[in-house]
């Protein structure tokens, strides 16, 4: 019987991070390869792959590629695999954390409803949920033949419940139509992929509470007064749950979306 630090280890593992230069992917990139994973990084800006690939390779090692990569456009996401398995010689872990939220800024999308565009909803349900059809649809067979082929998709508490317009109150912030909607299909579709590559591979979700990132002081504390830990979470707290859903220690594990919010969603 191998030991828990047996199961979580991820040595000679081959993992594509997709979003890879965002702040939630540099703590998926940094708990993947700590664990002994090497890394592609996947992005649209091709010298910000490079920076964040040097950064985790600090310059020495082949740990960590840039693979640059536009999701809204399904060929450059398809070669986007394809590269990734050439030039790490295959693929064992696809993280996909690509997405539109709150703060982007793309015209008719952090605006009121009634001036939300079909145009930005588009683009959100691309980024946000296509792609990742489009990645694990192309990556299928590559996981698969892995023999510990696991795929993580990151919803949303928003995903699961409407949002608390209250928290929104006196401020600039807004909370896109398009994001909740885009990220309950993450979901979905986390549940239709795990029966699609059983047994051979495991499909996942995780679904991360509010991070901390300098948001109005009014909207911070009305989050944390409705929070159960009474804390915003930090990108660091998602790091166990991708070192678990990423290795064997969730090797009977398929079809779960974690929940990593602070008891948000336990009311």
């Amino acid at each position: 019987m191998r030991s828990v630090g047996e199961l979580i280890g991820l040595s000679g593992r081959r993992a594509m991070v997709v979003g890879g230069t965002g702040h939630i992917a540099l703590a998926v990139e940094e708990a993947l390869i700590e664990l002994g994973a090497s890394v592609s990084v996947v992005d649209r800006d091709p010298g910000a792959c490079k920076q964040r690939a040097n950064l985790l390779t600090k310059g020495g090692s082949k740990t960590a590629v840039a693979v640059p990569c536009d999701l809204s456009v399904e060929a450059d996401t398809r070669q986007a695999v394809r590269e990734t398995v050439r030039q790490l010689g295959g693929l064992d872990i696809l993280v996909h954390c690509a997405a539109l939220v709150g703060t982007t800024e793309l015209e008719g999308w952090a605006v009121p409803f009634s001036e939300q565009t079909v145009a930005a909803w588009d683009a959100a349900l691309r980024i946000n949920l296509t792609s990742a059809f489009i990645l694990v649809q192309e990556a299928k067979e590559n996981l698969m033949e892995s023999g510990t082929g696991s795929v993580i998709l990151f919803g949303s508490t928003y995903g699961v419940v409407g949002p608390d317009r209250g928290l929104y109150s006196g401020t600039a912030m807004a909370n896109p139509s398009g994001y909740g909607a885009s990220k309950g299909g993450v979901i979905q579709l986390t549940k239709y992929l795990a029966t699609e590559l059983a047994p051979k591979a495991r499909v996942n979700s995780i679904s991360p509470g509010g991070i901390w990132r300098d948001q109005p002081a009014e909207f911070h504390q009305r989050y944390v007064d409705r929070t159960p830990l009474g804390r915003m979470a930090t990108e660091e707290d998602l790091k166990g749950a991708v070192a678990y859903l990423a290795s064997d220690l969730s090797a009977y594990v398929t079809g779960h979306n974690l929940m990593v919010d602070g008891g948000w969603t336990a009311w």
